[in-house]
């Protein structure tokens, strides 16, 4: 019977977690696809190669501007793929 009691916890605790949206952040970028959910995102080089040079620089965040959305790409020390913020 403890056996079936966790099994049935597990299942509602996962279940719970799917049903909960997505916070990851991504942008496209001609046929490439740019996410930040990867465990060892991609570095400056790859986006910039892939994206294209962006619209400002800010230090560690970049700002790409296009068809009426803003993407804020934030990079940690090391130049790696933080996070991805769309602005309106």
């Amino acid at each position: 019977m403890r056996k079936t009691q966790l099994s049935t916890t597990a299942m509602a605790a996962f279940t719970i977690l799917l049903a909960q949206p997505a916070s990851a952040g991504y942008m496209r970028c001609g046929n490439h696809i740019i996410e930040d959910d990867l465990r060892h995102g991609p570095g400056q080089y790859e986006i910039l190669k892939k994206c294209g040079e962006p619209t400002e620089r800010f230090g560690h965040t970049w700002i790409y501007e296009r068809s009426g959305s803003r993407r804020i790409v934030k990079f940690d020390d090391a130049g790696r793929l933080q996070r991805i913020e769309e602005r309106t």
